[in-house]
């Protein structure tokens, strides 16, 4: 009864349009009166999950995020991407799925990527004649890319949902690979729609102009390299490395490319201020939800229900990425990878499944779901920014799903994707 309780409350909450943090702070309270314990364990599961050291990080690399935004960083990274392969088919499509593979290198976020990114590139197709409906697909799907390259703040969350025993350092190394193969998916489906749609080609600005390009934006490319680099090599840790960049990209965006100003800093510091505030509630919360699961045995009562079905761990995997593809159409990316790691991270072990390789699949799950329906706040922000509705969108962006899943089945059943880079750094 108290199981029907928790996931009861949760999902009608839920279907009431009430937010996420909310519900799952409701039903943990609801679960905890119906089995006569304190009320006090919620609210103290609720700090210990928002008050861990590595934790640090997040609000710093969405602070980053912010400066890079408003401070030019994002449109030298497009300058970039435009002068290398602004000249393909549905050149403006290619464009957008580097830039947000380059600026998704700096910021870690998927929304900030779909904002940052799609306010300047989602204007610039529609104006030269790209469909609103293209220019928005190919922008909130390029901007999950994000969540596999580092700095991305989910591999933390993840990590620290784990019980902090699984490297962020080989979490960072391993998004690496599967990231590349989903910018290059996306750019094939974008090449291969804008064919048929009949969308130009851009003019190659010539070598000086690739390398003119590649100078200007050096600075962004370097905060990645400096972030990757310094984690990877024990420099510093992922919480000191947030530190670093939010100070490299003041410097940056106050010295070098002089463009922000007083009232940017302080929207780039409300912005952060008000995103942290949001995540560390949904974190909190969250882990109070997954607190009571594995109270009421819910991790133990998943591995015998799937080793009821198969013994085989590859039909396992698929049960998983359905499920979670599922769970990724309502449930938002934090409390997903929170409530659902520590259940199932007992099985894929149990099955032989490296927790490194278990990490990128369930981050791109979960980013996938970020473009679904009725939860999807990526699809959200790309359809505000190219002013066109939900419906209109996913007429239209099944090639771009079907090249995000074949990416997925890569990862899922292919462990070298996941695991051959930081197996050279072991």
């Amino acid at each position: 009864m108290a199981m029907t309780i928790l996931f009861g409350v949760f999902s009608g909450l839920l279907l009431l349009g009430t937010p996420v943090a909310f519900c799952l702070g409701i039903a943990s309270v609801a679960t905890v009166l119906y089995l006569d314990l304190p009320p006090m364990v919620v609210f103290q599961q609720i700090n210990s999950n928002m008050n861990a050291f590595a934790m640090l990080a997040i609000p710093f690399f969405i602070f980053a995020g912010d400066l890079m935004m408003r401070g030019g960083i994002a449109d030298r990274l497009i300058g970039m991407a435009a002068a290398m392969f602004g000249h393909l088919r549905g050149g403006l499509g290619q464009v957008n799925v580097v830039a947000s593979f380059l600026f998704g290198g700096v910021s870690g976020s998927a929304v900030a990527d779909a904002s940052a990114i799609g306010g300047i590139m989602i204007p610039q197709m529609a104006k030269h004649g790209y469909a609103r409906d293209y220019a928005v697909n190919v922008t909130v799907n390029a901007a999950i890319i994000a969540l596999l390259v580092p700095p991305s703040h989910n591999m933390i969350i993840y990590s620290l949902a784990a019980g902090g025993t699984i490297s962020i350092a080989d979490l960072f190394t391993a998004g690496i690979l599967p990231g590349v193969l989903l910018a290059v998916a996306l750019m094939i489906t974008a090449y291969v729609v804008a064919r048929r749609r009949g969308y130009p080609s851009g003019i190659f600005p010539g070598w000086y102009g690739v390398l003119k390009a590649v100078v200007v934006a050096a600075p962004g490319i370097i905060l990645i390299a400096i972030i990757f680099g310094g984690v990877r090599s024990g420099v510093f840790t992922a919480t000191e490395s947030s530190c670093i960049a939010v100070i490299y990209s003041l410097l940056v965006t106050l010295l070098v490319y002089r463009e922000l100003d007083w009232p940017s800093f302080v929207h780039a510091t409300l912005g952060a201020v008000r995103t942290t505030a949001m995540v560390l509630l949904v974190i909190g919360t969250a882990g109070a939800f997954g607190w009571l699961m594995a109270f009421l045995q819910v991790p133990a009562a998943t591995i015998e229900l799937m080793q009821s079905i198969s013994s085989n761990k590859y039909v396992i995997l698929l049960l998983i990425n359905i499920l979670l593809l599922v769970l990724g159409t309502f449930m938002d990316m934090a409390p997903m990878i929170i409530i659902c790691t520590p259940i199932f991270l007992p099985l894929i072990k149990a099955f032989g499944i490296d927790p490194v390789q278990f990490g990128i699949i369930l981050i791109l799950n979960a980013g996938i779901g970020l473009n679904t329906p009725p939860v999807g706040s990526v699809l959200f922000v790309g359809c505000a920014v190219g002013k066109i509705s939900i419906g209109e969108a996913m007429k239209t962006i099944w090639p771009f799903f079907g090249a995000s899943v074949v990416v997925l089945l890569l990862v899922s059943y292919v462990p070298a994707v996941t695991l051959w880079l930081p197996s050279l750094f072991r």
